[in-house]
């Protein structure tokens, strides 16, 4: 399935995460392969959300430098 409308994907990749469990990252790269798409392709649908998620699951398993953040 080709994705003209990317909420499509987004709403792929949010059912497969509540369903499924674990990081976005996968969740983003399963749907992709089900869908005979290449990563680089998925990642021009991702939202700001989506990629705040995966940035926010990278930093807490220390794949990507923490970012600043304010103490609250």
């Amino acid at each position: 399935m080709i994705f003209e409308d990317p909420s499509k994907f987004i709403s792929e990749i949010e059912n497969y995460v509540k369903e499924n469990g674990g990081p976005y990252m996968d969740a983003v790269l399963e749907i992709a392969e089900q869908n005979n798409i290449e990563p680089e392709a998925a990642a021009k649908f991702l939202t700001k959300p989506i990629i705040e998620k995966i940035r926010i699951e990278g930093e807490s398993i220390n794949m990507l430098p923490k970012g600043a953040r304010l103490p609250i």
